[in-house]
């Protein structure tokens, strides 16, 4: 599987992630199976921010009832790894649906996409997907 995402967008990306050394920054990815078109920032509402994220949940179902009226469709989340890589952590797949979903994680200058909902992917939820920028 190939995504596409726009330099821009993906350099904004990497920047705010840069800008949040000590805690994990986290938002909503919106767009299609083949490419992700808006990146939208959300609070991390986690109660270790430095360690773990957490989609503000108001931003989440706002999100939800804005596609279901015909706005953009929520594909996924992004979030940082301040000091870990850019693959999925044992917390993330704790914290994965079974419903495939993109994430998109940064760790310094490096961004990879996932995909949720793999069974016998990495962490067995995973899979590597090729970003395109």
């Amino acid at each position: 599987m190939r995504v596409t995402i726009s330099r821009p967008l993906l350099d904004r990306l990497i920047a705010e992630s840069s800008s949040s050394p000590t805690a994990e920054i986290c938002g909503l990815l919106f767009g299609d199976e083949g490419a992700i078109d808006t990146a939208v920032a959300a609070p991390n509402v986690a109660s270790d921010p430095a360690r773990r994220f957490e989609i503000d949940p108001a931003a989440l179902i706002s999100a939800h009832v804005a596609s279901r009226k015909g706005g953009p469709r929520l594909i996924g989340h992004y979030h940082s790894h301040p000091n870990g890589s850019a693959e999925p952590s044992a917390s993330d797949a704790e914290m994965a649906d079974v419903v495939p979903q993109f994430w998109l994680i940064i760790a310094g200058a490096r961004a990879r996409l996932w995909r949720s909902g793999a069974p016998g992917g990495l962490h067995g939820v995973f899979e590597a997907v090729d970003l395109v920028a």
